[in-house]
């Protein structure tokens, strides 16, 4: 059977109703779909079916053969689950080559409406942030190529996700940053216990914005007097003025600690407010 084409459009504008790619109308595009990046990158918002399923066997790679992450998938090598058909799919390419070296998702309010949740509601009671909503954006999926992380491939998708953010009036980023289970060369999440030991100190958020895992990490029976460093996505996010907003959910099926994250435009530091700004424009 033929496949539909992904609902999924370069920075869609998030009132349009899911479906309406199939419907005779012009595209809602003001500017280019692919904007090359001078490293030999370019960055584009997937517009197919084709280029969504590029993106998902990136991410089986990274999660499943790389992380051994167990995927309840249909689609023999991807990484597809429910949401995807509500977000829109941010890829990084080689240039040369074409080959999708990074990626990112967003679910934008109304999408996550439509879905009805996010995939941060599956993790956690996100009550307290209700009235975020209407503003705020869930990231997920984040993945980078074993040979291209050297951090060129997430500043290229930040800035693209700093146009995106401007461009639907949004100012909220949430997502859930996974640590694995075996990571700092320990196992059986004592390094993800000693992180959320110290970001609770020095990166938790006010008790208003806190939320509550539904199947919690037993953080009290482990050993979290561990000196492990947050792997290098959430030191980027903490960088950026991201905000811890509770204790860890542990994911069994991607055999990982996630911390519930949340990152506003307001909270950005002077210097990368800039950045995302000249980005934006």
């Amino acid at each position: 059977m033929k496949e539909l084409p992904s609902p999924t459009f370069s920075l869609s504008p998030i009132a349009l109703p899911r479906g309406w790619f199939n419907r005779n109308v012009p595209l809602p595009l003001a500017e280019p779909v692919v904007t090359p990046v001078v490293s030999g990158m370019e960055v584009s918002w997937a517009r197919n079916l084709d280029e969504v399923r590029a993106a998902q066997r990136l991410r089986y790679q990274v999660f499943a053969v790389e992380m051994g992450a167990k995927l309840d998938t249909k689609l023999p090598g991807h990484d597809v689950d429910l949401f995807d058909d509500y977000c829109e799919h941010l890829l990084v390419r080689d240039q040369a080559t074409q080959e999708v070296i990074g990626t990112y998702r967003a679910l934008t309010p109304t999408q996550a409406r439509r879905a009805g949740g996010t995939y941060s509601d599956i993790e956690f009671d996100l009550t307290r942030l209700r009235s975020l909503r209407s503003r705020m954006v869930e990231l997920g999926r984040s993945c980078v190529h074993a040979d291209h992380r050297q951090g060129a491939v997430i500043l290229a998708l930040w800035g693209a996700l700093a146009q995106f953010m401007s461009r639907n009036q949004l100012d909220t980023m949430i997502g859930c940053a996974s640590i694995p289970m075996q990571y700092g060369g320990t196992s059986t999440g004592h390094a993800a216990a000693s992180i959320w030991r110290q970001l609770r100190q020095t990166h938790l958020a006010g008790i208003d914005w806190h939320v509550t895992p539904r199947l919690a990490l037993p953080v009290d029976r482990l050993d979290d007097s561990l000196d492990v460093e947050p792997p290098a996505l959430i030191k980027g996010y903490l960088r950026l003025g991201a905000k811890v907003l509770g204790a860890p959910a542990w994911d069994p099926d991607f055999n990982s600690a996630d911390l519930p994250m949340m990152m506003r435009i307001a909270d950005l530091p002077p210097r990368y407010r800039k950045r995302f700004d000249a980005a934006a424009d």
